[in-house]
């Protein structure tokens, strides 16, 4: 197992308890990302490449949920991680999780030197892959509308105090905090589905075919399909508003209904103000980053005067 003696040794024994694994020709820790699974990019003994995620035995349930969520949208026609493998190690009680490596560069490290004719085929095409995920039938035992409402309406109100209660601040945000409470009947309107959880230009690749692939199912739920949209605010816009136009409209066949653009200003403005809370572990650069991205939202949205966020425009 070459390039095993950069890995620490709790991981290289969990690595060695994986079916498989002493013929593994090559293994790389990955540190790119949020997720707080160790990740690792593998040759197996046949010369495949694989991706490896390691995580503590607490998150199994959690984990094997993830797992199952991979395993549906498999059946879907485009790259992804693909699963492979799944278990945990009988003695230390780490989770394995062993996937086919998606071939290709981050979509956001390559998008910018598209044209925007070409930025706006990608976001399309990756809004039809969403459109597939949503499409998954939910299983049997899935979460009500009912108590999905609810448990969001509590949701929203805790982190809506964890934000007012915080010590960094946003200009106006009174008006985002306001918009959300006037609001939050709306959540009573959801449609439900399997959510990626994290459906942004960060989790997506190039392929060498030129079309889109998608990796990191780790923040899977089920909720409503609007939902899954904020993060075009929040991170696509900000690389590429052709991208972020066309996800949209690849994902409706078109410009979005209003029913969309309402629940969508509730997402956008709830989500603006807590993920400044949320990236307070991670530092004044992150804070910083958050602050700056919630002002754009309320540049964006018009101080929640408007449902349509002003960079979109339909294409004739």
């Amino acid at each position: 197992m070459k390039n095993s003696e950069i890995i620490t040794a709790e991981d290289l024994a969990a690595i060695r308890k994986v079916p498989g694994s002493a013929d593994w020709q090559w293994i790389e820790p990955l540190l790119k990302g949020w997720s707080s699974d160790r990740k690792f990019e593998v040759v197996d003994g046949a010369g495949e490449k694989r991706l490896l995620r390691l995580s503590d035995g607490s998150h199994y349930e959690g984990k094997l949920g993830e797992f199952a969520m991979i395993r549906r949208a498999n059946r879907l026609p485009f790259s992804m991680s693909r699963a492979v493998d799944f278990g945990r190690s009988p003695d230390s009680g780490t989770v394995y999780m062993l996937l086919d490596w998606v071939e290709g560069e981050p979509l956001e490290d390559v998008l910018p030197s598209f044209s925007s004719k070409e930025q706006y085929a990608a976001g399309y095409e990756a809004g039809g892959i969403l459109r597939q995920i949503h499409r998954l039938p939910l299983e049997p035992g899935e979460i009500s509308r009912e108590e999905w409402t609810r448990r969001m309406s509590e949701k929203m109100r805790r982190r809506m105090r964890q934000y007012e209660e915080c010590s960094y601040r946003v200009e106006g945000d009174e008006i985002a905090a306001a918009y959300v409470e006037e609001q939050i009947g709306l959540l009573g309107e959801a449609e439900l589905v399997y959510h990626h959880g994290d459906y942004h230009l960060g989790n997506l690749i190039w392929t060498p075919d030129r079309h889109i692939g998608v990796i990191d199912f780790n923040r899977w739920d089920c909720g409503d399909y609007a939902e899954e949209f904020y993060k075009v605010q929040s991170f696509d816009r900000e690389v590429s508003v052709p991208f972020a136009r066309g996800k949209l409209d690849g994902y409706f066949g078109g410009p979005p209904p209003e029913a969309f653009w309402r629940r969508q200003a509730l997402y956008v403005a709830y989500a603006s103000l807590f993920s400044i809370v949320w990236a307070i572990p991670f530092g004044a650069e992150e804070i910083a980053g958050m602050q700056e991205r919630c002002r754009l939202a309320l540049e964006d949205y018009d101080g929640f005067r408007r449902l349509v966020p002003k960079w979109y425009e339909p294409r004739e």
